[in-house]
């Protein structure tokens, strides 16, 4: 129950977080282009790699820190930093076909599974 807790306080935080990126990028390039959510992505995978060093050599690897700072935190900001995390262990543990076929499979099937619904939702609604 102390994980759930933290990992949904963190997703409070990254959600709130993300919020004013949004607003921030909308205010400052206008909506033409997806500023806000390219920023998040780069941000939310740098800092990903960033504190998983830090839980993973400084913190022991606290699942307490893990959870609220990368599953909260960092998944509520964005779940690309969790992607790029995944995608870069699998690499690295010489799983290159997994990495890769992770990589075009997570973004061309999520690309499609969202085309899909949208084209599902104006059907049905």
């Amino acid at each position: 129950m102390q994980l759930f807790l933290l990992a949904a306080l963190g997703g409070a935080l990254g959600s709130g977080a993300r919020y004013l990126v949004n607003v921030g990028a909308a205010r400052l390039f206008g909506p033409a282009f997806p500023w806000a959510t390219l920023t998040v992505n780069i941000v939310g995978s740098a800092a990903m790699g960033v504190l998983l060093g830090l839980i993973s050599l400084r913190l022991a690897g606290s699942p307490e820190w893990r959870t609220f700072l990368l599953t909260g935190i960092l998944g509520g900001f964005t779940t690309f930093s969790a992607f790029s995390m995944d995608a870069v262990q699998l690499w690295e543990r010489g799983a290159s076909g997994p990495a890769l076929f992770y990589v075009v499979g997570s973004v061309g099937l999520s690309i499609l599974a969202f085309t899909a619904g949208a084209a599902f939702a104006r059907l049905v609604f």
